[in-house]
């Protein structure tokens, strides 16, 4: 072999290992692949209420802030509830305030039957002493009488302070149990007010409750935008009839960017929370981005499918799964928010030696 043929080959096989090393010193610390996609959250926005739309404020493709009025569903029935639902308060209130005065009254009517319940048990302690000590005096007149001491008139006299002084004692038990069985009925009422006074209280509470609720279905016919983004979608006419839950249209957070790359199960050993990542996007090969692994999946993609592979049976043939990684952007720019949209491909490269 000539020398001129030594040089080719040499020539070759230093271009083959100068190739073959740069691939290696690439792809070390490196795993890269294209099964990946730019995603964002998509909010769905609904109608809450029922309603004719009377106004829409946007229309698709038109960039929103959080908040803003998309449309307006017809309030007139919702601020006819309101107003029914505040009179409906106020009545409650009305009668609650009625049933309070009804309570104090009631209330006093029982202390007063007490107070007149104790003084008729004093009453009788005071009318049996008289009856036993005009019994002591008979009892004394008599045994004087006897003995010619004193007059029959005098001891008629006695005997008349006994039996008066037992009637009295009669008389004030009888009124004493008036007393007590009219303290008992007053505390009954009483008792019955303070019930009724919970159930005006509780009255007043669902009051309230309707009218909470009449005020955010009012608050609901205003349909806002639920995040800062873009709208799309739109399925809203003026004059159209809302059924609730009814879709109006959606809105792409823009404010939430990520990226959803699924990396062969081979390629994950050493990629770690935290690794930096580089990313092109096919679409804008201008605008390199740069994020950080955020997460990984909790299965693989085959795993969430809507029919998993079962390797039970005996046809089982070995494929290389795909583990989904989540991939948190740095921060974007307002122009870089605008240009991105989700679904569009991507290329990552995650940095596994950083």
């Amino acid at each position: 072999m000539n020398s001129k043929k030594l040089i080719i080959i040499a020539s070759i096989a230093f271009v083959v290992l100068a190739i073959v090393g740069g691939i290696y010193i690439s792809t070390k610390g490196h795993e890269k692949t294209d099964n990946a996609q730019i995603d964002a959250s998509i909010i769905p926005v609904r109608s809450i209420v029922s309603g004719f739309v009377i106004k829409v404020n946007f229309h698709d493709n038109q960039t929103v802030k959080q908040g803003d009025t998309l449309a307006l569903i017809d309030p007139t029935d919702y601020l006819a509830k309101v107003a029914q639902a505040e009179a409906a308060l106020e009545s409650a209130k009305a009668q609650s305030s009625a049933t309070h005065s009804g309570a104090d009254a009631a209330g006093d009517n029982a202390e007063a039957s007490n107070a007149s319940r104790a003084a008729a048990e004093a009453n009788i302690r005071a009318a049996q002493a008289r009856t036993e000590k005009a019994s002591h005096d008979q009892d004394r007149a008599d045994k004087l009488l006897k003995a010619n001491a004193i007059t029959q008139q005098q001891y008629d006299a006695y005997h008349a302070e006994y039996l008066t002084a037992k009637a009295q004692e009669t008389a004030v038990i009888k009124q004493s149990e008036a007393s007590k069985f009219q303290s008992s009925g007053a505390k009954m009422q009483a008792n019955a007010q303070s019930s009724q006074v919970n159930l005006a209280n509780a009255v007043i509470k669902q009051r309230e409750a309707e009218l909470a609720l009449a005020k955010s279905q009012l608050a609901n016919t205003v349909i806002k935008a639920p995040c800062n983004g873009i709208v799309s979608k739109k399925a809203v006419e003026v004059g159209q009839y809302l059924q609730m839950s009814t879709a109006v249209c959606s809105c792409v957070d823009t404010d939430n960017f990520w990226v959803s790359a699924n990396f062969k199960e081979t390629q994950i050993s050493k990629m770690k929370i935290g690794n930096t990542v580089s990313i092109k996007i096919d679409a804008f090969e201008d605008m390199p981005l740069e994020g950080s692994l955020e997460s990984f999946g909790g299965a693989t993609g085959a795993k969430f499918s809507l029919l998993p592979a079962d390797n039970s049976t005996g046809n089982f043939v070995k494929i290389t799964q795909r583990v989904p990684v989540r991939i948190k952007l740095n921060k974007l720019s307002d122009e870089q928010k605008t240009r991105l949209v989700p679904g569009l491909s991507v290329n990552v490269d995650v940095h596994t030696q950083n």
